[in-house]
């Protein structure tokens, strides 16, 4: 299971096993500062995401990277039955346009990034 950390550094996700095959790394580090938003959702988002490099179970998982023709980039470990933290950061420092990943501390962590504070 994707691990979600955060603290007064940024946040830090750890994609173990297999996941770090279709993410294509095993780490993923978001600076404090490349933050620009961070919000919980209560799960699964619905919207589509583009294409993708990764994983898509259609209704279950979402794990790797997906391009809308938009062309908004995004980091996804989404897994059904958990809350979604959706995260806006700055693609010029990390790569993304967003990072969505199913966490139970969803909520926790949007807010300690809305109040500037780790937790």
């Amino acid at each position: 299971m994707t691990q979600v950390e955060y603290d007064q550094h940024g946040l830090t996700v750890g994609f173990p096993g297999w996941e770090s095959m279709m993410t294509g790394r095993s780490t993923f580090h978001v600076p404090a500062h490349a933050i620009r938003a961070a919000r919980a959702e209560p799960g699964w988002t619905s919207e589509v995401l583009g294409m993708r490099s990764g994983l898509a179970i259609s209704g279950r998982r979402k794990l790797g990277t997906f391009t809308h023709f938009s062309g908004t980039r995004r980091l996804v470990a989404m897994k059904r039955g958990l809350p979604l933290l959706r995260l806006q950061t700055d693609r010029e420092m990390t790569g993304f346009d967003e990072v969505l990943l199913s966490t139970t501390d969803a909520r926790g962590i949007a807010d300690s990034v809305a109040a500037g504070r780790t937790s």
